[in-house]
């Protein structure tokens, strides 16, 4: 189907070729890898691992190595223990939501691209992920009409590959998952619905795969696809439908950056979940809640969430921080004064406990009040009334009591700064954020709701943050946690340039230790970052100031690229993603260039 004459909007090979300056033919769309962006080696860009961490990324997405073979038993495992209609269905489902997560990435990292070379991207990062090898025969959309067609080879797949391993040669089509991928990437990009089909299958002794993705009404109201997927036939079009799931308990919000709002707790990690499931667990009781954690980690911030997913979330939310009450205020402050108490008391003032009434009282940093106020609090927690300073009477109070201890409050009480007994009454169902240090799979998460929160902002437009940036992120230590790492995107989106991507030196400004990266020019033309000495990124030994760093590293990534483009600085500008005035001025601003 290559048209000379084509509708508006619509896109083929010829016209791809047009935009590129590339003659494609059956075979050549690989060419877009040197031309069009994102090229298979801006997606490598986003790969990266982070060394002794146990983690890989790419983009902020956390992923994980597994043999081939080990999914074909799992594969294997499933069909023979539910059969291949229902191994069919999951596995196809499987791939669509990874085909979505990749559309997500793709429109993420690159937001600046058009529809065709986003949809261009999905057989690139299909490959790099290593279930096949995908080559595009031809495809051509009409977004106005709503209309998509696209014809695929897939060598080498993988799931032909484990397919013929355990059962041998297949009568029908077998890929799923890798069916399932494409669907749900085009159909995120496209925002109408796009159902690939396998037509011929490596497993079925085909020399390779061919698949043919249309828009979801070209395949006519039978499809199976429309049963395996969960699409229903309604008012003339396909609509998603949603799966019947047992209803969620309430929970904080986590997983998600552009679902995320200011305020909320953010998370993917192990050790995050535990959390909050622990914040799950006590949110719908009037249980007593005491989080404990390094200053930083969010403590505030979960018990707002804790507060929300109570019963008392239309009450007042009153967060108090004892270490700014001055001491001879303390009382005054939390139970209030009558007129007249002391002078200066001109009228009389409810405290913390009485506006907190019917909802719940945050004490931060429990542990700077003073002894005989310690008691005072023991009291009006136990007996659930108070008196003001100067007052007759008792005022019952009905609050939630949830306490912060940036401190170990069991050594408080051994060297007897702490009451016990308050100790025991706080300590009802302890619960221990993590630092961030220990929860690094959040740090791309939390890094990009952030950065989506500081863009708005400050109405600025930056991009996302260059390996080497996240690289840095992943690697530091972190001392002042989830508030530095905000602020340290907060300046990120300050300092760099509109329209471009945040860097290692727009974050470090010389006051953090950030682990020394040695940069250097690949073979590819990319720019890599890796640990000097061969060490632990996180090793003490090798910090060092940021600023004197990146300018030797700088000189010499310039002077690595113009010694590989043999001094053209043209060549060296483009292998550095730069345009050549910028290079210029940088390498005479550097004494690099005469």
């Amino acid at each position: 189907m290559t048209n000379t004459q084509q509708p508006d909007g619509l896109i083929s090979l010829a016209e791809a070729s047009r935009k590129t300056g590339k003659i494609l033919t059956r075979g050549a769309f690989s060419e877009l890898d040197t031309g069009a962006a994102p090229t298979l080696t801006d997606l490598t860009e986003a790969l990266h691992f982070a060394l002794g961490d146990g983690r890989i990324w790419l983009n902020d997405q956390r992923m994980v190595l597994i043999q081939s073979l080990v999914l074909g038993r799992l594969r294997q495992e499933i069909i023979d223990a539910f059969g291949t209609e229902t191994a069919k269905g999951l596995f196809m489902r499987v791939g669509y939501m990874q085909g979505v997560r990749d559309a997500e990435l793709i429109q993420k990292r690159f937001p600046q691209e058009d529809l065709t070379h986003a949809l261009a991207a999905g057989p690139r990062v299909h490959t790099l992920e290593g279930f096949v090898k995908v080559t595009t025969k031809q495809f051509q959309f009409d977004l106005k009409k709503g209309t998509y067609f696209g014809e695929f080879y897939w060598d080498d797949s993988s799931e032909a590959a484990e397919h013929i391993s355990s059962y041998g040669i297949s009568s029908e089509p077998v890929c799923w998952m890798q069916t399932g991928y494409p669907s749900g990437y085009t159909s995120t990009l496209f925002g109408r619905p796009v159902i690939f089909r396998e037509i011929e299958c490596a497993a079925m002794g085909a020399p390779r795969c061919f698949v043919v993705g249309q828009h979801v009404d070209a395949w006519g109201k039978d499809a199976p696809e429309r049963h395996y997927l969960g699409l229903d036939w309604k008012s003339g079009r396909y609509v998603a439908v949603d799966r019947p799931k047992p209803a969620p308990a309430a929970k904080p919000s986590g997983g998600s950056a552009q679902d995320a709002a200011e305020g909320q707790v953010v998370g993917v990690s192990a050790s995050f979940l535990r959390t909050r499931l622990m914040l799950e667990k006590v949110a719908d009781t009037d249980a007593t809640v005491l989080f404990m954690g390094e200053s930083g980690v969010g403590k505030e911030l979960f018990s707002n969430e804790l507060h929300k997913l109570n019963p008392r979330a239309q009450g007042p939310f009153v967060p108090i921080n004892c270490a700014a009450i001055p001491e001879n205020l303390v009382e005054s402050e939390l139970f209030g004064v009558e007129k007249g108490a002391f002078t200066g008391a001109t009228q009389s003032r409810a405290g913390y406990f009485e506006r907190a009434h019917g909802g719940t009282l945050f004490l931060d940093e429990i542990a700077s009040l003073t002894y005989s106020a310690q008691g005072k609090v023991l009291r009006a927690i136990q007996e659930r009334k108070i008196e003001r300073v100067g007052g007759a009477k008792t005022i019952p109070v009905d609050v939630r009591v949830v306490a912060a201890s940036n401190v170990d409050l069991t050594d408080e009480v051994r060297s007897g700064r702490f009451r016990q007994d308050l100790y025991f009454r706080l300590c009802v169902f302890p619960i221990v954020i993590p630092p961030l240090r220990d929860r690094r799979d959040d740090i791309p998460l939390l890094a990009a709701h952030f950065l989506k929160l500081f863009r708005e902002r400050h109405r600025r437009d930056v991009a996302g943050f260059t390996r080497r940036a996240m690289d840095a992120l992943l690697a530091y230590g972190f001392p002042g946690n989830i508030r530095e790492l905000q602020n340290l995107v907060e300046r990120g989106v300050i300092y760099a340039e509109s329209g471009s991507l945040i860097d290692m030196q727009h974050m470090f400004t010389g006051f953090e230790k950030v682990p020394s990266l040695s940069l250097k020019l690949t073979g590819e033309g990319r720019i890599g970052a890796a640990p000097q000495d061969g060490t632990d990124l996180t090793d003490e030994r090798r910090m060092i100031t940021a600023p004197e760093a990146l300018k030797r590293a700088e000189a010499e990534l310039y002077r690595s690229a113009l010694e590989a483009a043999g001094g053209n600085v043209s060549a060296a500008a483009r292998q550095l993603g730069l345009t050549r005035a910028k290079l210029e001025y940088r390498l005479r601003r550097m004494g690099l260039l005469t």
